[in-house]
């Protein structure tokens, strides 16, 4: 009698659970919420949303947030740091309830896309651009030319090739795209001495690296800071001190275990696979017909690394937001596929088919949303943030992240997705900062470090796709991953202290 495979659910169905059970929680949960303050600049006053939809006005002032026990900065709301309307401490009122049926369930996520269409379509773009530079081979020969540039001193290869797909990872999310580098890399570190671990560490380590510790990455730094009403510049010294750290201590890591395996191939935790290994990508490795590094392609890298440079400035000085930035990213790529020599229905082929790879990361982003849509019809959104707000009384500010930060480990977990798990939590946690003196960008770093550093093991995650390109066993990653895993750990959570404390 056969047995069925049992698999984890895939972010879809994990979604749809959880919005399934966020209805049943506006039957259970009292309908409530609290007095919103909002800021309006053209006027330089505080326009206060009451629970029973009356509105009243209060002067612009720092005294103003002082009496209402806002805990931020005037200058936040005149910069437009903080953009949307911010929950009033002790305003909590109980309103009358409001239960979501089916109908509500079934229209969720369909509101859900329409009410995040703006970042949908920047993920579109982004995704077109991705995919006119990939077909181009411009990724594939960069890599491969480093092969080339560090014969003789293979060590090289690991820190160059680690630090340049980690500031892939955090300036766009670089993580499925690396898949397609295996069977350029893996004979490389094979022939030059390594096990195939050193190569999964290298390209899935760099990339986890960078996204955890994301600077100006769209996925994760842009929309999680868009849903707290902050700009992700904001926290932005922070993350990129943490990136340099995490990403030496990531190098030191595989550094040392490459040398050991090096000088004696028998301490390989994948020992007992070298031939097979060694036969399945060593075979044809010398035949193998990689693309040249060619002056067009080398110019296409650069455009693109250029248009994060132009976005970090548009967003910090010229206010920019999802349509400037989508704006850019379609010249950005319109300039790819002409240096690419491409024709007119090649390039929209290829850019085409770019964006569809990011169809799944556009849908969740709407159904996470959905999630949020059924709470705040619900109005228990605000009923579970007066709760949790009691929870956290009395909590200190470095107690306070700490828990946050185990949160968000938990929950990425269970939703991989760096945008969808932003979309669906951060509204409701970020203005919990707020209640215990905190900016909220430190909420968006528990976000990112908490989801990052879970995405080292979770099946739900890219980990055991990356293992089976090499027929690496899970058992044998999670062996090798967590001592570095504790590491990142202890050093992330004392950067949230830190970043808490000042």
């Amino acid at each position: 009698m056969s047995t069925k495979k049992i698999s984890f659910p895939t972010a879809f169905t994990v979604l749809f659970i959880v919005l399934l059970f966020a209805a049943l929680l506006t039957y259970v949960i009292p309908a409530g919420s609290y007095s919103k303050l909002k800021y309006n600049s053209s006027q330089s006053v505080f326009v206060v949303t009451k629970p029973d939809a009356s509105k009243i006005e209060l002067p612009g002032t720092q005294d103003t947030l002082n009496q209402l026990m806002i805990k931020v900065n005037l200058e936040k709301f005149k910069e437009g740091s903080i953009s949307k309307a911010v929950a009033i401490p002790g305003t909590y009122e109980r309103v009358e309830q409001n239960p979501q049926g089916i109908v509500d369930i079934i229209q969720a996520p369909i509101k859900g896309v329409y009410g995040t269409i703006e970042i949908i379509m920047f993920l579109f773009i982004i995704g077109g651009c991705i995919g006119v530079l990939n077909s181009s081979g411009a990724f594939d020969a960069g890599i491969a030319s480093l092969s080339h540039i560090t014969k003789g001193k293979e060590f090289l290869l690991i820190i160059i090739v680690t630090v340049l797909i980690s500031i892939g990872g955090t300036t766009f999310g670089l993580a499925e795209e690396t898949i397609a580098l295996y069977p350029i890399l893996v004979p490389v570190f094979v022939a030059a001495g390594y096990d195939a671990i050193v190569c999964i560490a290298t390209l899935y380590m760099g990339s986890c690296i960078g996204t955890m510790f994301s600077t100006v990455n769209p996925f994760s730094s842009v929309i999680g800071s868009n849903a707290a009403g902050i700009a992700f510049t904001q926290g932005l010294p922070m993350r990129m001190t943490g990136l340099v750290i995490a990403t030496i201590i990531t190098i030191m890591y595989i550094l040392s275990y490459g040398k050991k395996i090096k000088e004696d191939p028998t301490k390989s935790l994948i020992y007992s696979q070298k031939e097979e290994i060694e036969e399945r990508f060593l075979k044809n490795y010398k035949n193998k017909i990689i693309p040249e590094f060619t002056v067009r392609r080398k110019l296409m890298l650069i455009i693109f690394a250029s248009a994060f440079v132009i976005m970090t400035w548009g967003v910090s000085t010229q206010e920019w937001w999802f349509t400037e930035m989508s704006t850019l990213f379609l010249v950005i790529g319109i300039l790819l596929g002409i240096v690419s020599g491409s024709g007119e229905k090649e390039f929209v082929g290829k850019f085409i088919a770019g964006a569809a790879d990011l169809v799944s990361v556009a849908l969740v982003v709407g159904v996470a949303r959905s999630i949020n849509l059924i709470m705040e019809s619900g109005m228990i959104s605000d009923s579970i943030l007066n709760y949790a707000s009691n929870a956290v009384q009395g909590m200190s500010a470095g107690v306070f992240i700490i828990v946050m930060y185990l949160l968000f480990i938990i929950l990425g977990f269970f939703i991989p997705s760096s945008s969808g798990l932003a979309v669906l939590s951060i509204p409701i946690i970020a203005p919990l900062a707020d209640t215990v003196g905190l900016e909220r960008d430190t909420i968006i770093s528990a976000y990112q470090y908490g989801q990052g550093l879970i995405s080292f093991i979770t099946p739900t995650g890219l980990v055991l796709a990356t293992l089976a390109m090499v027929n690496v066993t899970y058992d044998k990653w999670l062996k090798f991953i967590m001592p570095l895993m504790c590491y990142i750990t202890i050093f992330a959570g004392i950067m949230l202290l830190i970043q808490a404390a000042f």
